[in-house]
């Protein structure tokens, strides 16, 4: 990446991220110019740009747009990834209008943006309900036959909802961001192993009742 600069008004008049052919001062190059020299580029104002900075976990956080500034000595610009602007929304958010009343859809209800916590409780939902897939043939059959569930996996069935209950009462009690993503985290031994897995994914195995999952 490289950045074209109005050296006489100190100014970054464009960033180029790829080769292409330029005009400058009236002539004009063809993409061959990206292979000269750091030391001719500069001479006619292309300067490379340099990255400062990581861009975070948008899961979590809101970015500030990247911004570019040209280094001390004009011999590069710098961009600038990474800047929080803020968290996103833990909790859901009753959507305004533009005089700050609430917003309704077609319908006249609240429109609601779901927050981290919703969606996440969502998502715990969408797992509990996939582990206990492929058991419905048993308790079809208990109905029409009477023949009873065996107690693995009525127990593990009730295990999973435990878990899913576990995990939207821990989720609905983290008080800031930091305490959100720690129910998101597993943390490792220095072997690699897991140390502690993420709340989240704290599920029940099924190692017991998977030769009666269909």
């Amino acid at each position: 990446m490289w950045a074209l600069l109005n050296n006489a008004e100190d100014a970054i008049e464009e960033i180029i991220s790829n080769p292409k052919s330029m005009t400058i001062n009236g002539i004009t190059h063809s993409r061959q110019i990206f292979k000269w020299t750091t030391a001719e580029l500069k001479a006619v104002g292309i300067v490379p740009v340099t990255t400062t900075g990581s861009h975070l976990d948008t899961n979590y956080y809101i970015e500030v747009n990247e911004s570019f500034a040209i280094a001390s000595d004009k011999a590069s610009v710098v961009q600038t990834i990474g800047v929080k602007a803020a968290d996103k929304a833990l909790a859901d958010v009753n959507e305004v209008d533009e005089d700050g009343d609430p917003l309704l859809d077609d319908d006249g209800v609240q429109v609601v943006t779901l927050g981290l916590k919703s969606n996440a409780k969502n998502k715990a939902t969408t797992s509990a309900n996939g582990y206990l897939q492929g058991f419905d043939w048993l308790i079809q059959r208990k109905v029409t036959a009477n023949t009873a569930i065996p107690s693995a996996v009525t127990t593990y069935m009730a295990a999973i909802r435990t878990d899913h209950g576990n995990i939207c009462t821990a989720l609905d009690a983290a008080a800031d961001m930091d305490a959100f993503i720690a129910l998101h985290t597993t943390t490792y031994n220095e072997d690699g192993t897991v140390n502690v897995i993420a709340k989240t994914q704290s599920w029940t195995s099924d190692a017991n009742v998977k030769a009666y999952r269909r």
